[in-house]
């Protein structure tokens, strides 16, 4: 039976005794499980990973049916479900054990998944499926939590913490929590602090486009750009990551080891390098020679300053710079 999650708490999930929640938006199930379900379920809580299920499936079938005086009512959450699980999930149903009820949580499953069409046909289980929740959304949840602890951020800078939480309010309030300790010591917080205390400067996609571009790998580059959708906030990012990664490169040119030994230049360079970065910023030191990196770092800061002054041409001004200089 398919639910909507906000009808969980109706008694349209009376008698039932298996769920199955699945989706991107990890922290809309935990959020959902721990208000909606637990409080009208069994308080003896088991949980398992589906490994550790599949890896002794006996053993797990005999806790469900033994029954003790402490726990005779039962609530198991078992994590990442897949399609491996179908079998003894079909079982279960069919046997409609006494006493226990299961929640089987899962991350995205396909229309043809096995255990999403069992849970969804039959009449004795609940399926669920958890969205992404929207930039608005995420917006409001992030305001509420701040201004409940007296901390002051601006609408811009809580719109780029939304558009980075991708979607999973789980990822926001982890965020927001670095936010809140941060705000121990300054309670406004501005632009440079959220990207310092996020992981938006170490965004992936957006490292991996500029490195890129300063490879002048234009083939990897013009496949990020057309895989990902950026927006207003992400240009600030991604120059932002421009600059740090040319103001590494200034450094290493001034390292008098860097012509004799380029290893031992970057093996010492602090903070340390990650070693699967050596050889792209190998690349980069061959293409850009200090002269070349102190002006695309001006260059940086000129683009920086005329987006900030119009932000409403700052997807098409920062595409043309990154084009620009992957030439």
């Amino acid at each position: 039976m398919i639910v909507k999650y906000f009808e969980l708490k109706k008694n349209i999930i009376k008698d039932k005794n298996f769920f199955l929640l699945y989706g991107k938006n990890e922290g809309l199930i935990e959020e959902t499980i721990k208000t909606s379900l637990k409080p009208i379920l069994p308080k003896n809580i088991f949980s398992y990973e589906e490994k550790e299920i599949l890896d002794d499936i006996n053993s797990f079938q005999e806790k469900l049916v033994n029954k003790s005086f402490f726990d005779n009512e039962k609530l198991i959450i078992v994590k990442r479900t897949s399609d491996k699980l179908f079998k003894l999930i079909e079982e279960l149903v069919h046997k409609n054990i006494d006493d226990v009820s299961i929640i089987f949580v899962a991350n995205v499953l396909e229309k043809r998944s096995k255990v999403r069409n069992f849970f969804e046909k039959s009449k004795s289980t609940i399926c669920v499926a958890f969205y992404e929740d929207n930039i608005q959304t995420l917006c409001l949840i992030a305001q509420k939590f701040l201004r409940e602890r007296k901390i002051n951020i601006s609408q811009q800078d809580l719109n780029i913490l939304a558009e980075r939480a991708k979607g999973d309010r789980k990822n926001l309030y982890n965020e927001l929590e670095k936010i809140v300790n941060f705000s121990f010591r300054k309670k406004n917080i501005g632009i440079n602090e959220i990207l310092k205390l996020s992981n938006l400067s170490e965004n992936y996609d957006l490292s991996e486009l500029v490195d890129s571009c300063l490879s002048k790998n234009k083939k990897k580059l013009n496949k990020i750009l057309n895989e990902n959708n950026f927006n207003q906030e992400d240009c600030i990012l991604i120059l932002r990551i421009f600059l740090s990664k040319l103001k590494r490169l200034q450094s290493l040119h001034l390292d008098p080891n860097i012509k004799i030994n380029i290893e031992k230049a970057l093996s010492s360079y602090k903070p340390p390098i990650f070693w699967k970065d050596k050889e792209v910023i190998k690349q980069q030191i061959k293409i850009l020679n200090l002269k070349k990196t102190k002006e695309l770092f001006q260059k940086t800061n000129e683009i920086e300053l005329i987006i900030k002054r119009n932000p409403s041409i700052s997807i098409n001004v920062t595409t043309d710079f990154i084009l620009n200089e992957a030439i």
